[in-house]
């Protein structure tokens, strides 16, 4: 049975704890717009604002995985002197949503690597690495934190 390189974790596992660099983006209405229409979304409090006004949000508010839309840079294998593998394989996003986003909002992500491990599957050595992005407003309060998962073979 194949094992995992411990040089090779031990050097991708330097990973954990680095951080990309801070991204702001202000949210436009319009790009919500186009959000819930790529992702088949028709509820009215992402689309209606009159429907959105009467609602206890007070007004128009995107969805939780919109944030997914504001593309933040991670620290990468090849930041540590690491090369491992050809396939980058998406597994998994979560959300756990705090405030309501909104049009006008002006939203910093910042992306740092959670944890990284080695293991061996059917498919052979893999490295998993876990990211969390926290969002924050303009207020400076915590909107929504995002963790993603990508397996590397």
């Amino acid at each position: 049975m194949e094992t995992f390189d411990p040089e090779i974790l031990a050097a991708a596992r330097r990973l954990v704890g680095m951080t990309g660099p801070p991204v702001t983006q202000v949210i436009e209405y319009g790009a919500i717009l186009r959000f819930v229409e790529a992702v088949g979304d028709d509820h009215p409090l992402y689309r209606d604002p009159e429907y959105a006004r009467r609602t206890r949000w007070g007004g128009i508010i995107a969805p939780p995985t919109f944030l997914c839309t504001i593309r933040t840079e991670s620290p990468q294998l090849k930041d540590v002197g690491v090369t491992f593998g050809t396939v980058n394989l998406n597994g998994g996003n979560t959300y756990e949503a705090y405030e309501p986003v909104r049009p006008g909002d002006v939203i910093c992500a910042q992306t740092r690597v959670a944890d990284v491990r080695g293991v061996v599957g059917r498919s052979g050595a893999m490295l998993i690495i876990e990211r969390e992005t926290r969002y924050i407003n303009q207020y400076n309060r915590l909107v929504a934190v995002g963790r993603a998962t990508s397996i590397r073979r």
